[in-house]
């Protein structure tokens, strides 16, 4: 017997934390009663387990992917919506998911997999892994706004600050934050005045974005895979 979250983890739907939000939104049957409670034990070789009503099937093989991102999809798995997904950008099968997310008008580089162990290992705040971001924006970029930037923000009774800062050209910026709350990097570009024009990600760790094109996808190596599985605390 295991528990309900950790099946759907190991047959590849989602991360941890985003498979018990899965569960307690009632999207989860066991032998065709509803089940909200993540912690529930089911006896994996005989229950009957699916997700908005379609059959979970049993472990697939892991797949990594890593896509730069365009511009107008959304980093979601939802099958309510009709908008542009991310994962509108594979195919079908296996049902992959992306790790962690970029919001609908931002670019670069996510990574996308079945493997729910690894996406919890990059979004486990205790990894602490680096993400960058180039940034530019409608306006000329000053020492004055750049201060203000570095300062940080206030999020939830906290003082989130980049990790560091640094200009590029009158009107782009490298910032690298590890904290990974929702939408920092435009908060903090909105708290020095600055109006977003572009925004992409760039780097993951010690994974970089290079030379792969908006929309474009490729395989992860073994080599990639492991440092993120075996080399991350």
């Amino acid at each position: 017997m295991q528990r309900l979250s950790k099946i759907l983890v190991s047959r590849g739907i989602a991360s941890r934390r985003k498979c018990e939000e899965i569960i307690k939104n009632n999207r989860v049957k066991v032998n065709n009663q509803l089940i909200t409670l993540p912690q529930f034990m089911v006896d994996e070789k005989k229950d009957l387990i699916e997700l908005d009503n379609i059959k979970i099937s049993k472990k697939e093989k892991k797949v990594y992917y890593i896509l730069n991102k365009p511009a107008g999809y959304l980093s979601t798995n939802c099958p309510y919506t009709k908008k542009k997904k991310v994962i509108d950008l594979f195919p079908k099968k296996p049902r992959i998911f992306t790790v962690g997310r970029l919001d609908k008008n931002s670019k670069g580089l996510l990574i996308i997999t079945n493997d729910g162990y690894l996406a919890h290992k990059i979004m486990h705040p205790s990894s602490n892994i680096e993400k960058e971001y180039l940034v530019y924006t409608e306006q000329k970029i000053t020492s004055k706004h750049t201060k203000i930037i570095s300062k940080g923000i206030i999020i939830k009774n906290r003082i989130i600050k980049p990790v560091s800062l640094k200009k590029i050209s009158f009107n782009s910026v490298s910032i690298i934050v590890k904290e990974g709350k929702k939408h920092e990097i435009r908060l903090f570009l909105k708290n020095a005045n600055l109006k977003v024009k572009d925004l992409i990600r760039i780097r993951i760790g010690f994974l970089k974005l290079k030379n792969l094109k908006e929309g474009e996808y490729r395989n992860m190596t073994k080599k990639e895979i492991d440092k993120f599985l075996f080399f991350i605390p």
